[in-house]
Order: C-alpha cells, then sequence, then structure tokens
C-alpha cells in the first residue's frame, strides 16, 4: 500500500518522491507479491508499481495476470492490466482490458483511472480524437486528475489545436504552486 501512495503522489503531482522512497515502494510491492501470492489486489496492485517504478513490464504483466486468474471480476486488475498495456505500446489489448473495466464497475469512483488508459491506449493508437474524448470523460469525473490533463494536451497536439485558449492553464495552482495546462472542452 506504501507503494501505491507513492505511485500516486508521484503521478498527481502532490509532492516529490525521493530514490529511497521509491525504492521502499518498490520493495514493499515485491514483499506483497511474494506475500500475496493468492491475495489478487496484492498482486495487481504489486505488478503495477513494478511497472511504474522499474519499467518490469513482463513481470508486472505476469502477476497481473495472475491476480485475473484468481479475480476475473476485479476492475481494478483489469484497469491495471490496461495500463501496463499501454506501457508496452499494445494498444488493442490495452482498449478490451480498460473497456472490460468499465463494463465491470461502471460507476466506480475511481473509473476516471480507467478512462484515463483509454486515453492513452488511443493516444498509442494514434486515435487523437478519441484519446481527447476519453481524456474528457476523465477529466469530467475528476477534473484535478493530471494524467488525464497530460494525455488531452498530447492528444491536441497531434490534432493541431493546441492554440485553443482555454488549453494554457488551469485557474488553480498545483502543489508547490505549479500552474497545470487546463483541459479543454
Amino acid at each position: 500500500m506504501i507503494g501505491w501512495c507513492r505511485l500516486l503522489q508521484r503521478r498527481q503531482g502532490w509532492g516529490p518522491v525521493s530514490d529511497a522512497e521509491t525504492a521502499e515502494g518498490l520493495s514493499l510491492a515485491r514483499q506483497a507479491i511474494e506475500a500475496g501470492k493468492d491475495d489478487p489486489d496484492a498482486l495487481w496492485m504489486g505488478g503495477y508499481i513494478l511497472a511504474v517504478f522499474a519499467g518490469e513490464r513482463a513481470t508486472a504483466r505476469s502477476v497481473i495476470d495472475r491476480a485475473l486468474t484468481l479475480n476475473p471480476s476485479s476492475s481494478y486488475a483489469w484497469g491495471a492490466s490496461g495500463w501496463v498495456l499501454c506501457f508496452g505500446n499494445q494498444p488493442g489489448p490495452a482498449i478490451e482490458a480498460l473497456q472490460h473495466a468499465m463494463r465491470l464497475s461502471p460507476l466506480d469512483p475511481l473509473g476516471y483511472t480507467f478512462a484515463g488508459g483509454l486515453a492513452l491506449a488511443h493516444v498509442a493508437a494514434r486515435q487523437y480524437e478519441k484519446a481527447a474524448e476519453w481524456a474528457d470523460r476523465s477529466l469530467r469525473e475528476q477534473p484535478r486528475y493530471s494524467v488525464a490533463i497530460r494525455i488531452k494536451m498530447v492528444a491536441l497536439a497531434h490534432l493541431w489545436k493546441t492554440e485553443q485558449p482555454d488549453c494554457l492553464m488551469v485557474p488553480y495552482n498545483a502543489p508547490g504552486g505549479r500552474r497545470l495546462p487546463a483541459a479543454v472542452d
């Protein structure tokens, strides 16, 4: 769980994550995977942390696949699978996994992360209009989801729409006083 918190801290820009904190998160994720071989939540979470912090996508895929074998109804495991597939530039399977996660839990309070993953998968598939649409959906559910903001900026840059004035800055400051790009309606 500490690794998951560090991952969110880094992804959302809530503050710096030191090398020591990253190493601790990785170590604890590995321990969780080892001790929780029959715990699908420990497996998908630990696998995702390995993919993000250590770039160990093959190991992450294997661990998350085990989580899905143990609990094929885990929307979070399907979501983690989709994100890791995105990281491996496999947009087709990523889209399938993330859509499956959304079907399993259509009103999930973390559903914005599934939509954000779909946005990234569509960027990887060079489907920039769809990527922007999924980023918008993610941002409607969680307006300060910085991952979706960044994905949308990439999609819009590919569509040459970055000159729109409302995509320049958000009306709030991020942690640390940084200004973030706004989501474009």
